[in-house]
């Protein structure tokens, strides 16, 4: 077991999806159209399709949503196409951000991701100036009870193929290889005999920056600005949250 444990941040994202689902349902719908567009619509061998629909059923995003969506990407609709886009930056108080957009409109989007950080106090950066301090990797993690014991979920978890188990005040965090994500989610729940409250493959800080409450405050404020624009579908960052 090694690491500081993410799920404080994982917890701040979802709140902020929960907060506002009629938005999330939005940038779902778009991921799931553009990976029909690049992949088909079987998610048993469209990788990408598979999990932004498992991201969707974990919000309640309805199935007739996704069949729509699903249905309109197959109708092949004129000039309708996203391009993924990743920005770079600093947001106040040397907190690195990495954003992932989808968008029909890169100037558009550039320029509203360009005004977020400067309005906020954040530096957007060149390609590549933070991504280094972010890996992609499998998630789930395991809410702590009495009958979940540490050494069993990290020997079950080492079993089924993980790379890591972190250990946090209220949770198991289980990490693992991008390739490995599916094996595990499907091994591991049933061997330790708990569901995961979350389970997405996601972007990983390798390290995390410290800030004070009044400096924290200031860099949600530009988390949160990013988040509300509807070609942003994540934003992650490295500050450390705390209950």
């Amino acid at each position: 077991m090694a690491g500081h444990s993410k799920w404080s941040n994982i917890k701040h994202r979802k709140g902020r999806q929960d907060a506002k689902k009629g938005k999330i349902f939005t940038k779902l719908s778009k991921e799931i159209f553009q990976a029909v567009r690049d992949g088909g619509s079987d998610p048993t061998t469209n990788t990408n399709l598979r999990l932004a629909i498992e991201k969707a059923k974990q919000e309640n995003m309805p199935n007739d949503n996704i069949e729509r969506t699903m249905n309109k990407a197959l109708g092949n609709i004129e000039g309708v196409t996203y391009e993924e886009i990743i920005y770079e930056g600093y947001a106040p108080h040397g907190v690195a951000v990495y954003v992932q957009a989808l968008t029909d409109n890169k100037n558009r989007t550039a320029a509203e991701v360009r005004l977020a950080f400067n309005k906020n106090n954040g530096n957007l950066g060149e390609s590549g100036c933070v991504a280094f301090m972010f890996a992609r990797k499998g998630c789930l993690v395991f809410e702590k009870d009495r009958e979940l014991d540490e050494e069993i979920v990290l020997l079950e978890a080492i079993e089924a193929g993980a790379e890591d188990v972190k250990t946090g005040t209220d949770a198991f965090e289980v990490i693992t290889a991008p390739e490995d994500f599916e094996h595990v989610k499907q091994l591991l729940p049933n061997a330790i005999d708990s569901k995961p409250i979350f389970a997405e493959v996601t972007m990983l800080p390798s390290t995390t920056t410290t800030v004070n409450d009044e400096q924290a405050a200031d860099i949600i404020q530009l988390i949160e600005t990013l988040e509300d624009n509807d070609d942003v579908q994540n934003v992650y960052h490295n500050l450390e949250i705390t209950d």
